[in-house]
């Protein structure tokens, strides 16, 4: 356990019911607890802050280092404004995905929380370490990646024939598309190389009719439909300027970063509740601790009213597991499954009894129950409930082909679920302004297909 540069700043200001040595001490139990139990993490290092700190670090994804954007600023002042009347609190913990880990820990914080937080941090750095999900997310070097892609926004905004002006349009754009890139971390291999294959794939390929497809495709640009829009516009937007596909990349790379977060968010946080939970209890903690540790837990854990709390969810799922099949089938769901296939595999009827879940519409006269967990409703719900999770909720906008004439045409992949046209309407216009070309998106709204 380390403590970041504010530590200093800290030492002489009364830090509620606790010192750095007790924070050292509790921190050696916990790992002796978690060692034993074989969880595998990251190296942690804690900066200590106040809530105004932990605010900015919140806005800014936990990241030391991160370029600027009004979207931020905007957010810190909701964030403020709401906490300093009482409408919101703000996180426990504040943990990001790097080696080392980087955690925020807040000097208001009484002694117990702490401990429940380093504890919570280390079920949240076993999971980054150890999950497949987060493989491809280079932890060892983010850092330095998100401070270099901060200097370059920096010097662009202050480049006097491009300016602020411009940058900022052009991230709002790629802000309104940031998750239209792979979904699943795979390296891309460039469109001469798929060619290439395709060319070989027809030459070895003995059936006339799939020979005929093929060659079709190979004619085409790209060769099949292409899922991850941020790298069509890398590898084909020959005509955009330098600058510009700079900024495309930035963001990109930052989307691969923090998509496996949102794919994991009810895994994630389960996992590191339930082994806070666990470690917890085999502390030797004081006694008037006890009480205040199970209300934040059970805060942490509670169900939500008309929405799923991830935190609930995931921590029902483990406990779920444990007792159905033991701790190790609890780390090899850790390590292979995201949200939405952990569901599939672990959520059944009873379940969704136990957990009271529901489905419900909003119509013009109020909210309608669309299903409960019977023995027919429970199937649908599931399937709802997968839909919708994480990623699953992002619309997939897919690039069909790039005309002659430079014309971007895009296919929304329709899952029964229909667009928003006022807000696709405004997303084909960022995407326009970042192809600087023609764009058309086709999609099916009420049944019927669409041209936006």
């Amino acid at each position: 356990m380390t403590f970041g540069k504010n530590l200093k700043e800290y030492l002489e200001v009364p830090l509620s019911d606790w010192s750095i040595q007790d924070l050292e001490t509790w921190d050696d139990k916990i790992i002796e607890i978690a060692k034993k139990y074989q969880l595998d993490w990251f190296p942690i290092n804690y900066e200590i802050c106040d809530y105004y700190d932990m605010i900015g670090s919140m806005v800014y994804h936990g990241m030391p280092s991160h370029y600027g954007h009004w979207s931020y600023g905007k957010s810190f002042e909701r964030t403020h404004l709401n906490y300093n009347f009482g409408m919101t609190g703000l996180p426990y913990e504040l943990i990001i995905n790097s080696n080392p880990s980087i955690a925020y820990l807040m000097k208001e914080n009484p002694l117990y929380l702490q401990i429940l937080i380093m504890a919570h941090c280390i079920g949240h750095s076993d999971f980054f370490k150890n999950s497949r999900i987060f493989s491809k997310t280079r932890p060892e070097d983010v850092v330095t990646r998100f401070r270099s892609a901060k200097k370059r926004v920096q010097k662009y905004s202050e480049d006097p024939s491009i300016g602020l002006e411009a940058v900022e349009k052009t991230l709002d754009a790629l802000r309104a598309i940031q998750y239209q890139t792979s979904r699943y971390g795979l390296p891309q291999i460039s469109h001469k190389e798929k060619k290439q294959r395709l060319i070989e794939k027809i030459n070895s390929c003995e059936k006339q009719e799939e020979k005929i497809i093929l060659k079709e495709k190979l004619s085409r640009v790209p060769t099949e439909v292409e899922n991850d829009l941020l790298w069509v516009m890398l590898e084909f937007g020959h005509h955009l300027e330098e600058w510009k596909k700079d900024l495309i990349n930035i963001v990109r790379e930052e989307s691969l970063y923090f998509i496996p977060q949102i794919k994991t968010k009810i895994l994630n946080e389960g996992w590191a509740s339930f082994w806070h939970y666990k470690i917890m209890h085999e502390l030797d903690l004081p006694q008037e601790y006890h009480i205040p540790f199970l209300k934040s837990h059970n805060q942490v854990i509670r169900p939500h009213v008309g929405a799923i709390n991830p935190y609930h969810l995931g921590f029902y799922l483990f406990e779920k597991v444990e007792k159905n099949s033991g701790l190790d089938e609890c780390f090899l769901i850790r390590e292979i499954h995201d949200d939405a296939s952990a569901l599939r595999f672990l959520l059944e009827k009873e379940d969704c009894q136990e957990l009271n879940l529901f489905s419900y519409s909003k119509k013009r006269k109020g909210t309608s129950i669309d299903d409960v967990s019977d023995d027919i409703g429970w199937g649908n719900i599931k399937k709802d409930l997968i839909r919708s999770t994480g990623i699953n909720g992002i619309p997939v906008i897919g690039v069909d082909e790039i005309m002659q004439n430079n014309t971007l045409i895009l296919l929304h992949d329709h899952d029964g679920r229909d667009l928003e046209l006022n807000y696709a309407e405004e997303v084909v216009d960022h995407i326009r302004y970042l192809w600087n070309d023609d764009v058309k998106l086709f999609t099916i709204i009420e049944e019927e297909t669409w041209e936006i």
